[in-house]
Protein backbone atom coordinates (compact mmCIF):
# COMPACT_ATOMS: atom_id res chain seq x y z
CA UNK A 1 0.00 0.00 0.00
CA UNK A 2 1.50 3.37 -0.82
CA UNK A 3 2.04 6.11 1.73
CA UNK A 4 -0.83 8.28 0.22
CA UNK A 5 -3.59 5.48 0.53
CA UNK A 6 -2.75 4.69 4.02
CA UNK A 7 -2.89 8.06 4.78
CA UNK A 8 -6.14 8.06 3.04
CA UNK A 9 -7.32 4.76 5.08
CA UNK A 10 -6.24 6.52 8.48
CA UNK A 11 -8.04 9.54 7.99
CA UNK A 12 -11.10 8.15 7.00
CA UNK A 13 -10.64 5.67 10.03
CA UNK A 14 -10.64 9.02 12.25
CA UNK A 15 -12.84 10.84 10.68
CA UNK A 16 -15.16 7.70 11.43
CA UNK A 17 -14.80 7.74 14.89
CA UNK A 18 -15.29 11.04 14.91
CA UNK A 19 -18.40 10.92 13.88
CA UNK A 20 -19.87 8.08 16.09
CA UNK A 21 -18.82 10.58 19.19
CA UNK A 22 -20.38 13.32 17.28
CA UNK A 23 -24.34 11.31 17.24
CA UNK A 24 -23.72 10.60 21.54
CA UNK A 25 -22.11 13.44 22.81
CA UNK A 26 -23.15 17.32 22.27
CA UNK A 27 -19.41 18.03 22.71
CA UNK A 28 -16.42 16.52 23.08
CA UNK A 29 -14.16 16.45 26.26
CA UNK A 30 -10.50 15.06 26.64
CA UNK A 31 -12.10 11.69 27.92
CA UNK A 32 -13.62 10.99 24.79
CA UNK A 33 -10.88 12.63 22.43
CA UNK A 34 -7.86 10.55 24.82
CA UNK A 35 -8.31 7.14 23.31
CA UNK A 36 -7.58 7.77 19.67
CA UNK A 37 -8.65 5.43 17.31
CA UNK A 38 -7.85 2.12 16.12
CA UNK A 39 -6.41 1.33 12.45
CA UNK A 40 -5.02 -2.01 11.71
CA UNK A 41 -5.03 -3.20 15.44
CA UNK A 42 -2.86 -0.17 16.43
CA UNK A 43 -4.68 2.99 17.90
CA UNK A 44 -3.19 6.19 16.99
CA UNK A 45 -4.19 9.92 18.66
CA UNK A 46 -6.97 12.31 17.40
CA UNK A 47 -4.68 15.14 19.14
CA UNK A 48 -2.03 16.62 20.67
CA UNK A 49 -3.02 17.75 24.40
CA UNK A 50 -0.51 19.87 24.80
CA UNK A 51 -0.09 21.49 20.60
CA UNK A 52 -3.12 22.67 18.64
CA UNK A 53 -1.84 21.53 15.28
CA UNK A 54 -1.07 17.75 15.20
CA UNK A 55 -0.03 15.08 12.87
CA UNK A 56 0.77 11.91 14.14
CA UNK A 57 4.27 9.61 13.53
CA UNK A 58 2.10 6.76 11.40
CA UNK A 59 0.61 9.49 8.99
CA UNK A 60 1.76 11.45 5.77
CA UNK A 61 -0.07 14.51 6.44
CA UNK A 62 -2.05 16.76 9.39
CA UNK A 63 -4.70 15.49 10.83
CA UNK A 64 -6.36 17.80 13.16
CA UNK A 65 -6.36 21.42 14.54
CA UNK A 66 -7.11 22.56 18.00
CA UNK A 67 -8.37 25.58 19.32
CA UNK A 68 -8.12 25.63 23.22
CA UNK A 69 -11.20 27.80 25.11
CA UNK A 70 -9.16 29.84 27.40
CA UNK A 71 -9.46 28.68 31.08
CA UNK A 72 -9.76 32.15 33.23
CA UNK A 73 -9.62 32.50 36.93
CA UNK A 74 -11.68 33.47 39.06
CA UNK A 75 -13.84 35.36 36.32
CA UNK A 76 -17.07 32.89 34.86
CA UNK A 77 -15.40 31.65 31.16
CA UNK A 78 -19.29 32.28 29.91
CA UNK A 79 -19.50 36.11 30.38
CA UNK A 80 -16.49 36.57 27.75
CA UNK A 81 -17.42 33.55 25.48
CA UNK A 82 -18.52 36.14 22.24
CA UNK A 83 -15.11 37.87 22.31
CA UNK A 84 -13.51 34.29 22.10
CA UNK A 85 -15.22 33.25 19.33
CA UNK A 86 -15.12 37.18 17.75
CA UNK A 87 -12.94 36.08 14.34
CA UNK A 88 -15.37 33.36 13.75
CA UNK A 89 -18.62 35.47 14.11
CA UNK A 90 -17.27 38.38 11.61
CA UNK A 91 -15.82 36.00 9.24
CA UNK A 92 -16.98 35.92 5.70
CA UNK A 93 -15.71 32.77 3.91
CA UNK A 94 -12.91 31.82 6.00
CA UNK A 95 -11.03 32.25 9.09
CA UNK A 96 -7.67 32.57 10.20
CA UNK A 97 -5.49 29.56 12.57
CA UNK A 98 -2.66 30.74 14.17
CA UNK A 99 0.74 29.42 13.71
CA UNK A 100 2.43 27.47 16.72
CA UNK A 101 5.38 29.92 17.59
CA UNK A 102 7.17 33.21 14.98
CA UNK A 103 8.91 29.96 12.63
CA UNK A 104 6.91 29.61 9.66
CA UNK A 105 9.09 26.39 9.02
CA UNK A 106 8.66 24.91 12.03
CA UNK A 107 7.19 21.38 11.83
CA UNK A 108 3.86 22.33 13.13
CA UNK A 109 3.77 25.24 10.93
CA UNK A 110 5.17 22.84 7.75
CA UNK A 111 2.56 20.47 8.40
CA UNK A 112 -0.24 22.96 8.13
CA UNK A 113 1.23 24.05 4.37
CA UNK A 114 1.47 20.90 3.20
CA UNK A 115 -2.36 20.54 4.05
CA UNK A 116 -2.92 23.40 2.12
CA UNK A 117 -0.80 22.43 -0.86
CA UNK A 118 -2.70 18.85 -1.21
CA UNK A 119 -5.79 19.96 -0.43
CA UNK A 120 -6.57 17.52 2.85
CA UNK A 121 -9.01 17.39 4.95
CA UNK A 122 -8.28 17.64 8.78
CA UNK A 123 -10.39 17.43 11.58
CA UNK A 124 -10.85 20.75 13.51
CA UNK A 125 -11.90 20.45 17.58
CA UNK A 126 -13.37 24.09 17.97
CA UNK A 127 -12.79 25.05 22.01
CA UNK A 128 -16.85 25.79 23.06
CA UNK A 129 -15.74 26.03 26.98
CA UNK A 130 -12.77 24.94 29.13
CA UNK A 131 -11.98 21.33 28.11
CA UNK A 132 -14.97 21.17 25.73
CA UNK A 133 -14.75 21.11 22.06
CA UNK A 134 -17.14 20.88 18.91
CA UNK A 135 -16.06 18.82 16.36
CA UNK A 136 -16.19 19.90 12.62
CA UNK A 137 -15.09 17.95 9.74
CA UNK A 138 -13.79 18.48 7.18
CA UNK A 139 -12.45 21.64 7.30
CA UNK A 140 -9.48 22.91 4.56
CA UNK A 141 -6.75 24.94 5.36
CA UNK A 142 -7.68 27.25 2.44
CA UNK A 143 -4.08 29.77 2.74
CA UNK A 144 -0.75 29.69 4.58
CA UNK A 145 0.61 33.04 5.12
CA UNK A 146 4.75 32.83 6.27
CA UNK A 147 4.39 36.84 6.64
CA UNK A 148 1.57 37.53 9.10
CA UNK A 149 2.51 33.52 10.46
CA UNK A 150 -1.50 32.51 9.57
CA UNK A 151 -3.09 30.21 8.11
CA UNK A 152 -6.57 29.99 6.59
CA UNK A 153 -9.55 27.45 7.19
CA UNK A 154 -12.55 26.82 5.41
CA UNK A 155 -15.34 24.41 6.24
CA UNK A 156 -17.11 21.67 4.16
CA UNK A 157 -20.46 22.30 3.12
CA UNK A 158 -23.06 20.77 5.31
CA UNK A 159 -23.73 17.03 4.79
CA UNK A 160 -21.45 16.57 1.73
CA UNK A 161 -20.23 13.16 1.84
CA UNK A 162 -16.86 14.12 -0.78
CA UNK A 163 -13.89 15.06 0.95
CA UNK A 164 -13.10 18.02 -1.21
CA UNK A 165 -13.30 22.13 -0.25
CA UNK A 166 -15.69 24.45 -1.34
CA UNK A 167 -15.12 25.95 -4.84
CA UNK A 168 -16.18 29.39 -4.69
CA UNK A 169 -17.14 32.47 -2.71
CA UNK A 170 -20.63 30.84 -2.68
CA UNK A 171 -19.84 27.79 -1.09
CA UNK A 172 -17.68 28.82 1.61
CA UNK A 173 -20.02 31.76 2.99
CA UNK A 174 -22.75 29.16 3.20
CA UNK A 175 -20.52 26.75 4.89
CA UNK A 176 -19.23 28.98 7.38
CA UNK A 177 -22.84 30.82 7.96
CA UNK A 178 -23.36 27.14 9.01
CA UNK A 179 -20.80 26.56 11.63
CA UNK A 180 -21.74 29.78 13.42
CA UNK A 181 -25.24 28.64 13.69
CA UNK A 182 -23.78 25.90 14.94
CA UNK A 183 -21.21 27.30 17.44
CA UNK A 184 -24.06 29.60 18.48
CA UNK A 185 -26.49 26.62 19.60
CA UNK A 186 -23.11 24.99 21.21
CA UNK A 187 -22.04 28.29 23.24
CA UNK A 188 -25.52 28.82 23.99
CA UNK A 189 -25.91 25.57 25.65
CA UNK A 190 -22.79 25.53 27.60
CA UNK A 191 -23.23 28.39 28.74
CA UNK A 192 -26.20 28.00 30.32
CA UNK A 193 -25.57 24.77 31.61
CA UNK A 194 -22.79 25.65 33.49
CA UNK A 195 -24.41 28.80 34.98
CA UNK A 196 -26.75 26.00 36.88
CA UNK A 197 -24.47 23.96 37.31
CA UNK A 198 -25.20 21.04 34.45
CA UNK A 199 -29.09 20.56 36.20
CA UNK A 200 -32.33 20.61 35.34
CA UNK A 201 -33.80 23.94 36.85
CA UNK A 202 -37.35 22.09 36.90
CA UNK A 203 -36.57 18.46 38.03
CA UNK A 204 -32.80 18.69 39.40
CA UNK A 205 -31.76 16.29 37.01
CA UNK A 206 -27.42 16.16 36.41
CA UNK A 207 -27.25 14.23 33.23
CA UNK A 208 -25.68 16.45 30.67
CA UNK A 209 -26.31 14.06 28.23
CA UNK A 210 -30.19 14.38 28.81
CA UNK A 211 -30.14 18.84 29.17
CA UNK A 212 -30.79 21.57 26.64
CA UNK A 213 -30.79 24.78 26.75
CA UNK A 214 -34.63 25.74 26.52
CA UNK A 215 -35.00 29.64 25.05
CA UNK A 216 -37.69 31.51 27.23
CA UNK A 217 -38.28 33.82 23.87
CA UNK A 218 -37.45 31.97 20.35
CA UNK A 219 -34.70 33.58 18.77
CA UNK A 220 -36.22 34.54 15.73
CA UNK A 221 -37.57 37.46 18.27
CA UNK A 222 -35.03 39.94 17.58
CA UNK A 223 -36.23 42.08 20.29
CA UNK A 224 -35.96 39.05 23.10
CA UNK A 225 -34.43 36.49 21.77
CA UNK A 226 -30.84 36.93 22.01
CA UNK A 227 -28.77 34.12 23.06
CA UNK A 228 -28.10 35.83 26.29
CA UNK A 229 -27.72 33.10 29.81
CA UNK A 230 -31.32 35.54 31.29
CA UNK A 231 -33.53 34.16 27.90
CA UNK A 232 -32.48 30.07 29.11
CA UNK A 233 -33.15 27.60 30.87
CA UNK A 234 -31.55 24.17 31.74
CA UNK A 235 -34.71 21.54 30.78
CA UNK A 236 -34.69 17.75 30.80
CA UNK A 237 -35.97 16.78 27.30
CA UNK A 238 -38.95 16.07 28.63
CA UNK A 239 -39.50 19.16 30.14
CA UNK A 240 -38.30 21.22 27.55
CA UNK A 241 -41.22 19.46 25.09
CA UNK A 242 -43.25 20.27 28.31
CA UNK A 243 -42.18 24.02 28.33
CA UNK A 244 -42.37 24.15 24.72
CA UNK A 245 -45.61 22.76 24.02
CA UNK A 246 -46.86 25.27 26.70
CA UNK A 247 -48.04 22.07 29.06
CA UNK A 248 -45.65 23.99 31.82
CA UNK A 249 -45.27 27.41 32.24
CA UNK A 250 -42.85 29.55 34.22
CA UNK A 251 -44.24 32.58 35.85
CA UNK A 252 -42.07 35.99 36.48
CA UNK A 253 -41.80 35.16 40.36
CA UNK A 254 -40.37 32.15 38.79
CA UNK A 255 -42.85 29.60 39.87
CA UNK A 256 -44.33 26.58 37.81
CA UNK A 257 -47.76 26.11 36.88
CA UNK A 258 -48.55 22.72 34.88
CA UNK A 259 -51.92 22.91 32.02
CA UNK A 260 -55.42 21.76 32.69
CA UNK A 261 -54.56 19.03 29.99
CA UNK A 262 -51.77 17.55 31.65
CA UNK A 263 -53.16 17.60 35.00
CA UNK A 264 -56.56 16.22 34.21
CA UNK A 265 -54.89 12.94 32.78
CA UNK A 266 -53.52 9.71 34.92
CA UNK A 267 -51.18 7.59 32.92
CA UNK A 268 -48.11 6.59 35.22
CA UNK A 269 -45.22 7.80 37.01
CA UNK A 270 -43.72 10.16 34.39
CA UNK A 271 -46.75 12.21 33.98
CA UNK A 272 -47.43 12.03 38.05
CA UNK A 273 -43.86 13.44 38.05
CA UNK A 274 -45.05 16.16 35.46
CA UNK A 275 -48.09 16.84 37.70
CA UNK A 276 -46.07 17.45 41.08
CA UNK A 277 -44.27 20.24 39.87
CA UNK A 278 -47.46 22.84 39.64
CA UNK A 279 -47.03 25.57 42.24
CA UNK A 280 -43.23 24.56 42.69
CA UNK A 281 -40.72 26.72 42.25
CA UNK A 282 -37.73 27.26 39.62
CA UNK A 283 -33.98 26.21 40.27
CA UNK A 284 -32.56 29.36 39.86
CA UNK A 285 -28.67 29.29 38.77
CA UNK A 286 -26.20 30.85 41.56
CA UNK A 287 -26.07 33.96 40.20
CA UNK A 288 -28.09 36.58 40.85
CA UNK A 289 -27.08 38.21 37.18
CA UNK A 290 -27.93 34.49 35.30
CA UNK A 291 -31.18 34.05 36.66
CA UNK A 292 -34.24 34.37 33.95
CA UNK A 293 -35.52 38.06 33.00
CA UNK A 294 -38.65 38.69 34.71
CA UNK A 295 -40.30 40.85 31.49
CA UNK A 296 -38.93 37.69 29.39
CA UNK A 297 -40.94 35.30 31.54
CA UNK A 298 -44.30 37.28 31.54
CA UNK A 299 -44.60 37.63 27.71
CA UNK A 300 -43.70 33.54 27.66
CA UNK A 301 -46.10 33.34 30.52
CA UNK A 302 -48.98 35.38 28.38
CA UNK A 303 -48.67 32.45 25.87
CA UNK A 304 -49.08 29.94 28.43
CA UNK A 305 -51.92 31.14 30.24
CA UNK A 306 -53.70 31.94 26.70
CA UNK A 307 -53.00 27.78 25.99
CA UNK A 308 -53.80 26.16 29.15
Amino acid sequence: MSENSRDIQMRMAAFEQVRRLNTVHDHLTGKELQPGFLFEGERIPLVNPQRGIFKPQQMRFLLSIKTVFPRPGRKIWYDDQREVHRQIFAGDETVDYAFMGQNPEAADNRWLREAYEHRIPVLYFLGIAPGRYQALLPVFISGWDAKTLKARVAFSLPDQEALVPPENAPERRYALRHVKQRLHQATFREAIISAYNGRCALSGLAEPLLLDAAHIIADQDEQFGQPVIPNGIPLSKIHHAAFDTHLIGIDPDYRLHVSDRLLGQSDGPMLEALQRLNGGALHLPRRDKDRPDRDRLALRFERFQALA
